[in-house]
């Protein structure tokens, strides 16, 4: 395939994200993206090519469309395409509308997450990275969840210092004994939906706060994050079977879409404008040939004296100086 490298569209640690466009006959609608880094940092991308194409086909995950190596002046890259999601992330969805969604439109976007998650599940893996900005969204509707550069085989173990996600969503058995299997994931997206509700993060992080102490609260006390007082009857008991400190009673991604919170008369899109964006006026016939887009306006006992060593030594290796940098860890950031 001939593509060009168009504007820069996000970056994270791995490095960044451009727009794809094919060499002759450029199109007004660019129909991919390509994430891209140095090949001898391309561990990350080359895991997630690995998890989507073990994963297989679903409509609400991101779509790969192959991957290759170039070679410019300053080095050999490695090249991941995926379909190109044109509303951005589900971060910048929040942002443009106030900081904060309704509840049918988080009941909504929920659904599609806890669908995704669901056949994830079924294929064996964990994402361990799901978050507001690794949920895509798409002219059409379309929400799909994305990056998995950090995904896992469900009961793979790992080494000691390896760490997996977001900390702001990370359960207490990944901070506590590095564990990570299904039931972080529902843990996340409980985390996903009080952000979506609040516009903030689950967990109270106030400015200049001291993130060990946050994650001492995530890993060993018996704090709950905060379940926002204005949220229905269904959706503090959804957010219940998420919060649960003991992943063995968390619920599973199959048992949640049966929860009253995700009822089946959310499937009717007149019941929200929020998550449906635009039309197609006609069926694409290759990847380059789109039309115009179509406007239209457990519980611990929580004792800081009764935490082992071993606890101690994990807290510290998530909070040390040398950590990643968090916010750009994974994650893909707009730069429009």
């Amino acid at each position: 395939m001939g593509w060009v490298r168009g504007e820069m569209i996000g970056y994270g640690s791995f490095g960044t994200v451009n727009l794809v466009l094919p060499k002759t006959g450029f199109s007004k609608s660019p129909s991919m993206a390509v994430k891209r880094c140095e090949t001898h940092n391309s561990a990350s991308l080359r895991n997630e090519k690995q998890v989507l194409d073990q994963l297989g086909s679903c409509p609400e995950i991101i779509r790969c469309l192959g991957d290759d190596y170039s070679v410019e002046d300053c080095g050999r890259f490695y090249n991941l395409f995926l379909e190109y999601a044109d509303k951005g992330s589900l971060a910048d969805h929040v942002q443009r509308n106030g900081g904060r969604l309704v509840e049918s439109d988080v009941k909504r976007f929920a659904k599609s997450i806890l669908r995704g998650l669901n056949f994830v599940h079924s294929k064996g893996f964990v994402h361990c990275d799901v978050k507001l900005q690794n949920v895509l969204l798409f002219g059409n509707g379309d929400v799909k969840l994305a990056d998995f550069g950090l995904a896992k085989r469900n009961g793979e173990k790992q080494g000691r210092f390896e760490i997996r996600g977001t900390p702001l969503n990370m359960a207490p058995e990944s901070i506590n004994g590095n564990v990570y299997d299904f039931p972080v994931d529902i843990w996340a997206l409980g985390c996903v939906v009080v952000e979506m509700f609040t516009g903030k993060p689950a967990w109270d992080l106030k400015q200049g706060s001291n993130m060990a102490d946050l994650l001492i609260k995530i890993g060993v006390g018996d704090e709950l994050p905060g379940i926002p007082g204005e949220l229905s009857e269904e959706g503090n008991g959804f957010l219940g079977k998420c919060f649960s400190r003991d992943p063995n009673k968390r619920w599973t991604a199959e048992m949640l879409l049966a929860h009253p919170f995700m009822a089946a008369d959310d499937d009717d899109p007149s019941t929200s404008s929020q998550c449906y964006f635009e039309e197609i006026s006609e069926s694409p016939r290759c990847p380059f040939d789109f039309p115009d887009w179509v406007s239209s306006d457990e519980s611990s006992s929580g004792e800081n004296s009764s935490i082992d060593s071993w606890a101690l030594d994990r807290i510290r290796e998530l909070a040390c100086d040398e950590a990643p940098n968090w916010s750009v860890c994974g994650s893909w950031i707009s730069l429009r």
